[in-house]
């Protein structure tokens, strides 16, 4: 197992484009890192990086203390499990977990020890003389992971492992593959495009955007504490709220009503012009439904719902608001480049399943304003993150994934 540093790393294709584009990030030992951002960010590029199967323009590849840049791939002691599987389809599932020990002529007794410890963790014992044509999805993928396992490499890369699954079994594969990421301790680097995978799995996440990395932190810190517009609007869902929004004193106007700010909040937008609030859509609540006590630490305000989905356990209300046409402009734009058609000039409400809202009619919504955040519509700089608050977060995650690695470690010897 090893650390994964990289420095300053910079892809370049022919025409000149940088795929990835100064790059600099350290993946301590036995962490899990994911990697996510949309189509063409550059997330893959970065992993096909690490594991040599593309060329580094410029920048260092540091793995366990080792620069790597002109190493081949099978030198570097990785393993890689791709999104297609790539299975051999003549040779069986224990032939298929075998095959990189018997590159290494393996003798087979230790072969065979290995592929059994893999298929112990995996379940996959019933299923050791199939072939790969007669699994189901789910069953493929852990074979191609039991691949990895085998190898007793320094590290595992995951390539979007999970997209040719339905939604069930992949709720069903990101469990075991975290579970098995504990169980082994061992240093993962996981690329996804789905920002649930990125959150459920992860110790920590490097968003990316073009190339460039624009934050990189716990599963939580994002959340709660995003450094600009396009981290806020790519990790939720449903995304982020974004509503024009002017300073009125210690207050912001917004189409919905005014929005009180605390102290801190209202020092950091002091002096700016049109602005965006981001509010997360659990931020609000059915005004009828909020207690009494709690009523003063928000602010409450009147709007027409437009449309309203009950999902049981919860449900969400759909309000419309006008904006000016920069701000439409720009949750336009934002929008193509999270490939999602969610940023309209409409807010999402998480409501009570109990609620009695209904389409068409005006309702009272409570909105808790100590959790708001305030976008500057041109740099997309979040004024009112809580740095301190958001590295805090980070640092816990960080404590819990080294004592969950030491114990690991220490019940595997």
């Amino acid at each position: 197992m090893a650390s994964i540093e990289m420095r300053n790393i910079v892809k370049k294709y022919g025409d000149g484009f940088p795929a990835v584009n100064d790059v600099s990030l350290d993946i301590a030992d036995g962490e899990f890192m994911i990697l996510v951002g949309p189509s063409g960010c550059g997330k893959s590029t970065l992993l096909r990086m690490i594991v040599g199967l593309e060329d580094i323009t410029s920048g260092d590849m540091v793995i366990g203390g080792t620069r790597v840049n002109d190493k081949a791939p099978r030198d570097r002691n990785l393993s890689m499990v791709f999104q297609n599987y790539a299975l051999y389809p003549h040779l069986s599932v224990y032939e298929n977990i075998a095959f990189p020990l018997r590159l290494q002529n393996t003798p087979d007794d230790e072969v065979r020890k290995r592929v059994t410890e893999a298929a112990d963790v995996l379940e996959l014992h019933e299923h050791l003389e199939r072939k790969p044509a007669n699994l189901s999805g789910g069953q493929r993928q852990r074979v191609a992971m039991g691949r990895a396992i085998v190898r007793s490499a320094d590290a595992f890369l995951f390539d979007e492992p999970l997209s040719n699954l339905d939604a069930k079994l992949r709720g069903q594969m990101r469990t075991e593959i975290a579970r098995l990421q504990r169980r082994l301790g061992i240093t993962t680097v996981y690329v996804t495009h789905d920002q649930t995978e990125a959150m459920t799995l992860g110790d920590r996440v490097c968003v990316l955007r073009k190339g460039l990395i624009q934050q990189v932190a716990s599963p939580r810190e994002l959340y709660e504490q995003p450094v600009n517009l396009f981290v806020a609007g790519f990790i939720g869902s449903p995304p982020m709220n974004f509503l024009p929004a002017t300073v009125s004193g210690a207050a912001l106007d917004t189409p919905f009503g005014r929005i009180e700010l605390d102290e801190r909040r209202a020092k950091a937008v002091e002096g700016k012009q049109l602005l965006l609030v981001g509010i997360r859509p659990e931020y609000f609540e059915d005004a009828s439904l909020v207690d009494e006590a709690k009523r003063p630490l928000g602010s409450v305000f009147t709007a027409r719902v437009d449309v309203t989905e009950w999902l049981g356990d919860s449900q969400y209300a759909y309000v419309p608001y006008d904006a000016p046409e920069e701000v439409n402009l720009k949750l336009k734009e934002l929008s193509r480049e999270l490939d999602s058609d969610q940023l309209r000039t409409q807010a999402i409400v998480s409501i009570d399943a109990t609620s009695r809202m209904r389409e068409g009619r005006d309702a009272e919504f409570w909105l808790d304003s100590r959790k708001v955040h305030v976008f500057d519509p041109e740099t997309g700089d979040n004024l009112t993150r809580d740095a301190e608050a958001g590295a805090e977060l980070t640092r816990m995650a960080t404590e819990d994934r080294v004592e969950q690695v030491e114990q690991a470690r220490h019940s595997e010897n």
